[in-house]
């Protein structure tokens, strides 16, 4: 099977916050902003890691943090871009890859969310993520980061069609489950208007179902020492119902 996703949000970018305009981005970055002052990493740099298309990046700027976004996708970045012009905050915005990303010096924490690293399908690829954070983080500086749980894929996505229709684009998303390998594969049929008629779009994304065990496993590897996990955006304990599940983690 092959999960490449180096090329994932190549037309999808430009409908991409249409489509998320149900995620609360807002309810999200208070919550992270909360976790980053306890933290003591108010001062000093922050890295959003597969920022996308800069919504999150944008409103913690909005907040007062020094942030850079880091994305595998030009389609992507442009758009982080071009909000960037509008709100003229001072953000640094990289293309790379999170698994081989690079930065000019030590940052004081660093976030990852709307399950960025289920992209990372291959368990060495994800550790390999964890080497770069802890490489470019402070000592004592802080990593947060969510995931979707093999719970999310398996049992709430499955086998199934989802479709949705908007005036200026719509799309199908057909998804398949391999529970043998955690791998969630989704075929997006995406139908963008331009003038009076809709241009067809194919991708395929591959994300994989992780649990949290697997994650403190690997974080155990490195320097990045397991804080706390919830329930999600809340400060409920995880549960074996848990949809998407986020982790605290340090440098010591």
């Amino acid at each position: 099977m092959k999960t490449d996703t180096v090329e994932a949000y190549t037309s999808f970018a430009a409908v991409y916050d249409t489509f998320m305009d149900n995620v609360p981005y807002q309810m999200w970055s208070h919550f992270l902003h909360k976790q980053l002052v306890a933290f003591d990493a108010k001062e000093g740099l922050v890295v959003d890691l597969g920022c996308g298309t800069g919504s999150m990046t944008e409103l913690l700027a909005d907040l007062g943090y020094d942030m850079i976004g880091i994305d595998n996708s030009a389609e992507m970045l442009e758009i982080a871009l071009n909000k960037k012009v509008q709100s003229n905050h001072d953000i640094l915005y990289l293309l790379q890859d999170m698994r081989e990303f690079e930065l000019y010096g030590t940052v004081k924490a660093m976030i990852s969310i709307c399950d960025c690293l289920n992209y990372i399908t291959e368990a060495a690829e994800l550790g390999q993520v964890f080497h770069w954070v802890e490489n470019y983080l402070e000592p004592g500086g802080v990593f947060i980061f969510d995931f979707n749980t093999d719970y999310k894929y398996r049992e709430l996505l499955g086998n199934q069609t989802i479709a949705e229709n908007r005036e200026e684009c719509s799309f199908i998303w057909e998804n398949y489950y391999y529970e043998e390998e955690r791998i969630n594969e989704y075929q997006l049929s995406l139908f963008v208007k331009e003038g009076n008629l809709y241009r067809r779009f194919q991708e395929t994304h591959f994300q994989r179902g992780y649990t949290l065990t697997e994650m403190q496993e690997m974080l155990a590897t490195t320097k990045l020492e397991f804080i706390k996990a919830y329930d999600g955006f809340s400060e409920k304990p995880v549960a074996k119902t848990s949809e998407r599940i986020l982790i605290i983690a340090r440098k010591r």
